[in-house]
């Protein structure tokens, strides 16, 4: 609501080169000067006047301010001027959004024809209305998970056709269009024009939105605006375009306005683009630098690739330097040579091991023949055997009528004994 209580002025007498309508006409046109001059005058005497409303501009130039102020139930605006010296007097810190009482003085500048209101004093009465109900809404969706990085959906790196949805014949549209294609000449767009602020900007750009995620051949849709006041903005925080963004199937892009412009629709869409121009460059690769890149990687497997041949190279040379490369009969000489040795040395073993098994052989024969009864055979003995093969010693052990066997030393016969000496009967050798 804007209070007006202008600060009582005495009645002043006009200049005395005002314009009045008696002193204009066809023939007698005043100046733009003296037009100007009468505007100012009149508008001098107006008195100073404490007004309420919200920030819709808050730009610092150099050390001065220039902004707008909104009513706060209708859409009226007024411009305001705060110099250097008034601004180093407040206390406060504002922005726009922000719920002030601020006392102006009317000013025109008579040069360039241009009014507004001078601030000589301002103070906070509280958040805006505009801006409370946005903080409200941004901590319901925030809490929702419509901020998420999560949810957000990747576009991709070279879209065949991509949606703009934006304002008919407006900058937005031609920076988007012109950076884009001369990034990449063929890249395809669809265009659908929309109001982008106004009452109509939420149902059309939603429709707009709408017609592009049904379109399979679209790959990512860009939302593009080209700034603008946070009152002309408002729009791009509907709470019914923000829920149609999050639930479209295709990745959004959001384009709106500059850098210090952030509506809600920037942290809902999948991309946040600072500007139409940064949408641009975002949507589309460069040409020219996917060029540049592809020629470095050639160059870098080329580079990679000379070298493992060259390491091979170096490798290969490493071992057909080695000796057993070099001169493969080498080994085999070396080897025959042990053999040979190895062999010479064996056959000495053996030699030796050999003549000593023989004397050893011949030793125990010897033994073998001293002890063994066939040469006591040879001397002329013999052996008597009963017939269960039994060697008789005693002639007791062999009663009258006992089958014998005399063992010679060539051969055997048979026996019968018959008293103190025995009857012998030869038979066959045995």
């Amino acid at each position: 609501m804007t209070s007006f209580q202008p600060n009582p002025v005495p009645d002043a007498a006009p200049p005395s080169d005002a314009v009045a309508p008696r002193d204009s006409g066809p023939d007698t046109p005043t100046s733009v000067e003296r037009l100007n001059q009468t505007i100012k005058a009149s508008i001098d005497r107006w008195g100073a006047v404490w007004v309420e409303g919200e920030i819709t501009q808050w730009n610092k130039r150099g050390r001065n301010v220039f902004g707008g102020m909104k009513d706060l139930t209708s859409d009226a605006q007024i411009n305001l001027q705060v110099w250097s010296s008034v601004l180093e007097r407040l206390t406060d810190e504002f922005r726009v959004g922000d719920h002030v009482v601020a006392h102006l003085k009317a000013s025109y500048f008579s040069k360039r024809g241009s009014f507004s209101f001078q601030v000589t004093t301002m103070k906070h009465v509280g958040l805006g209305a505009q801006l409370e109900r946005l903080e409200q809404l941004r901590r319901q969706l925030r809490q929702e998970g419509l901020f998420d990085s999560a949810r957000k959906r990747p576009i991709p790196f070279l879209p065949d056709c991509v949606g703009l949805i934006t304002g008919a014949q407006s900058d937005a549209e031609k920076d988007v269009l012109r950076n884009a294609q001369l990034r990449w000449p063929q890249v395809a767009f669809r265009t659908i024009h929309a109001a982008v602020q106004g009452d109509r900007s939420v149902g059309e750009i939603i429709a707009a939105l709408e017609t592009l995620d049904a379109d399979p051949e679209v790959d990512v849709i860009v939302i593009a605006r080209g700034g603008g006041d946070p009152q002309t903005l408002l729009g791009f925080s509907d709470e019914r375009l923000l829920r149609a963004v999050a639930a479209a199937s295709t990745p959004v892009v959001s384009a709106i306005g500059h850098e210090n412009d952030r509506p809600l629709l920037d942290e809902v869409a999948d991309v946040r683009a600072s500007t139409p121009t940064d949408a641009a460059k975002r949507v589309v690769p460069d040409v020219g630098e996917q060029r540049t890149i592809i020629d470095q990687l050639r160059s870098r497997l080329s580079t990679r690739l000379q070298q493992q041949v060259q390491h091979g190279i170096q490798q290969l040379e490493q071992v057909r330097s080695r000796p057993s490369l070099r001169d493969p009969e080498r080994m085999l000489r070396d080897r025959e040579q042990e053999v040979m040795l190895s062999v010479s040395r064996g056959r000495d073993i053996m030699a030796r091991v050999v003549d000593r098994a023989e004397r050893r052989t011949g030793e125990l024969r010897a033994s073998l023949r001293a002890l063994s009864p066939a040469s006591t055979l040879a001397r002329g003995y013999a052996i008597a055997q009963a017939a269960d093969g039994a060697i008789l010693r005693d002639a007791a052990d062999a009663p009258d009528g006992t089958v014998l066997t005399v063992t010679l030393d060539h051969g055997a016969i048979g026996a019968v004994s018959s008293g103190p000496a025995a009857s012998i009967t030869p038979h066959d050798e045995t």
